[in-house]
């Protein structure tokens, strides 16, 4: 039972990995793209030790003849002696309590029935994946103080609504003493984070520096949205707007939030948990 439990656990959790990195881009939910090599990899090897488990030789349950078993010599008839034969059977019985010391004679080989639940989530990769990280996870967690931008800002393009990370967004605000930032309209996408005071909503980005475990999460605060009601969470929007204005532009002071005049509903972008401008098919 034991080893059929091992088999099937690392063949279910190979075809899974390998369904979600060979037939889908589900592991970008968890997982940076360069990881993919990595993971189907990972994913033929179990497949391979699951098979291999599966057909190995369990073994046999017994022990190798006793040297004292057979016709033993120094008695007249062939036999051992007397004094031989209380020796061995003293000597088997001091082994056999030995091996069941502690044990209650009970035997504690077999595999426990609540191992079997393992199987559960190696068949949840197999057949449905679970969710990715969005807006429950973003609403627990702070928002990532972004790096010193130690080299100086370069110009900002005249292009009208200017592109944007939200990662950009946050540094012009509270970094750049030039004010570039004021007055331009710029356009930012990211998904729909609640904001549990009622006042505006977050837009967010979670980023991986490499897998959903150490992910990090970029907010930018959005007053108004041209409907009386916010979107709904973990929506994926594009909202054009400007700063808004509070503390001192330039310094840290000032909220990385934006005063929104249009938000436009967008298709989740391949590279969803990362700050980059989004990337889309075609």
């Amino acid at each position: 039972m034991r080893r059929l439990l091992q088999s099937l656990l690392l063949k279910l959790t190979g075809l899974g990995l390998l369904r979600i990195t060979l037939f889908s881009d589900t592991y970008l939910r968890y997982v940076k793209p360069g990881l993919r090599p990595v993971l189907i990899a990972s994913g033929v090897v179990l497949l391979l030790l699951g098979i291999v488990a599966a057909f190995s030789r369990t073994g046999s349950g017994g022990h190798a003849p006793d040297a004292h078993d057979g016709p033993a010599s120094g008695g007249p008839d062939g036999h051992a002696s007397d004094a031989h034969d209380r020796h061995t059977d003293g000597a088997h019985e001091a082994h056999a309590h030995d091996g069941h010391a502690g044990h209650d004679g009970h035997d504690h080989s077999a595999t426990p029935k609540i191992a079997w639940l393992l199987v559960l989530p190696a068949l949840s990769l197999l057949l449905f994946a679970p969710p990715a990280l969005g807006a429950y996870t973003a609403a627990r967690s702070g928002a990532e103080p972004v790096a010193v931008q130690k080299k100086g800002f370069e110009p900002l393009p005249a292009t009208s609504p200017l592109p944007l990370t939200l990662t950009e967004f946050t540094k012009r605000v509270q970094q750049d003493r030039s004010r570039a930032i004021q007055g331009r309209i710029v356009r930012l996408t990211g998904f729909v984070t609640p904001d549990a005071t009622g006042e505006g909503w977050y837009l967010t980005r979670i980023i991986f520096s490499c897998c959903a475990a150490d992910s990090q999460t970029v907010k930018i605060h959005v007053y108004g949205s041209g409907s009386a009601e916010p979107p709904a969470a973990d929506t994926w929007l594009a909202v054009t707007g400007t700063w808004h204005p509070a503390g001192t532009l330039g310094t840290t002071s000032a909220p990385a939030a934006l005063d929104a005049r249009l938000t436009t509903p967008i298709a989740q972008p391949i590279n969803a948990f990362t700050d980059d401008l989004p990337i889309t098919p075609g």
